[in-house]
């Protein structure tokens, strides 16, 4: 009869000590010099296995079966008697809070955690328990609990971080020294993995709304162009765009595309509120397009001296994200010319 009880699994490759291979070996004899050594002396149940405590037991585990509590239906069961559930096997020779450990005996388990820890594994998980029940324990039973050092491994790789496992053995035996029950228990000793505090993806621009009227604008920024809604009859240009021409009323419209070239007529630099997917100081700019219109954009590469009203831009379409592009400006550079007329 086994049962098995998880508790954290982790889940283990075998990586490569901050150290040579020799000391790595040599380290590893020392760590397994210790498997098979047993942990102080055998722990005898302060009491032997009693109805009171089974009662207790499966009140707080809310264990309804009635062959732990109930003489006639334990006596009409194949076990032919109140029983104790396996699970109980550790409480019948728990220590009390507060018992000096020295008087326990000899500690190899301590040195070799001690051991562990001078190779810088000091962090500590619980790994897994497997407990394995060789017979039902009845009322009389008393219990002696055997401690040894069952095995220690290699060093593993963890999410958590390098370290080594290291599993007791707990075996539990009856007043005749004959074994009723064991228990394996896992720890990993770890080096604690460095922290890493991942860069947050920066957001996404906010998308802009899109109407009929405006879709064709963002749909030939996408193709690296800035087009201009024109009136088809009477040859107006108008941005924002609209459904009528605001001249001859017209609701026939066509686009040109713009050359791109322009003058800054005012601007704003945003400091804050701030919002996560723009830069700061954020440059804004309306730009009077040569063509006639005015556009208002972010700039680009433009140094915050050389921000003035009146300077030349050109434009730039650049792609924010796979899903839109839009127009920013930089300056232009000026001919020989206007350096020579600027002196």
């Amino acid at each position: 009869m086994s049962e098995q009880q998880g508790m954290i699994t982790a889940t283990t490759t075998t990586t490569t000590a901050p150290y040579t291979a020799d000391e790595q070996a040599e380290f590893l004899a020392a760590l397994q010099a210790y498997v098979g050594q047993e942990i102080g002396i055998d722990q005898h149940g302060p009491d032997p296995v009693n109805t009171p405590m089974i009662r207790h037991w499966v009140e707080a585990m809310g264990d309804t079966n009635p062959i732990y509590t109930d003489e006639a239906a334990a006596a009409a069961s194949a076990h032919r008697g109140i029983v104790a559930p396996p699970t109980m096997l550790q409480a019948w020779v728990m220590r009390p809070f507060g018992v000096d450990r020295d008087a326990l005996g000899p500690n190899p388990y301590a040195d070799l955690t001690s051991l562990v820890e001078s190779h810088g594994f000091t962090s500590v998980v619980a790994s897994n328990c497997e407990q394995t029940y060789d017979r039902y324990l009845r009322p009389g039973d008393q219990i002696t609990l055997r401690t040894v050092i069952d095995d220690v491994s290699a060093e593993k790789t963890t999410a958590l971080g390098a370290g080594h496992f290291i599993t007791t053995r707990q075996d539990y035996f009856d007043q005749n020294d004959e074994r009723v029950g064991s228990m394996l228990f896992r720890i990993l000793k770890f080096r604690p993995a460095p922290k890493v505090t991942p860069v947050p993806a920066r957001p996404r621009r906010p998308r802009p709304a899109k109407t009929e009227d405006i879709a064709f604008f963002f749909e030939g920024l996408m193709e690296g162009k800035l087009l201009i809604q024109q009136c088809a009859q009477c040859g107006t240009l108008r941005h924002p765009p609209g459904p009528m021409c605001r001249n001859c009323r017209s609701l026939e419209w066509t686009t040109l595309e713009s050359a791109g070239n322009g003058t800054i007529h005012s601007f704003v630099v945003v400091h804050y509120p701030q919002v996560p997917s723009f830069d700061y100081p954020n440059q804004v700019v309306l730009v009077e397009l040569d063509e006639g219109i005015r556009l208002v954009a972010n700039t680009l590469d433009v140094p915050r001296d050389q921000l003035v009203i009146g300077a030349r831009v050109r434009l730039v379409v650049e792609r924010v994200d796979e899903e839109l592009a839009l127009p920013f400006f930089t300056l232009t550079e000026p001919t020989p010319a206007t350096r020579q007329d600027d002196r």
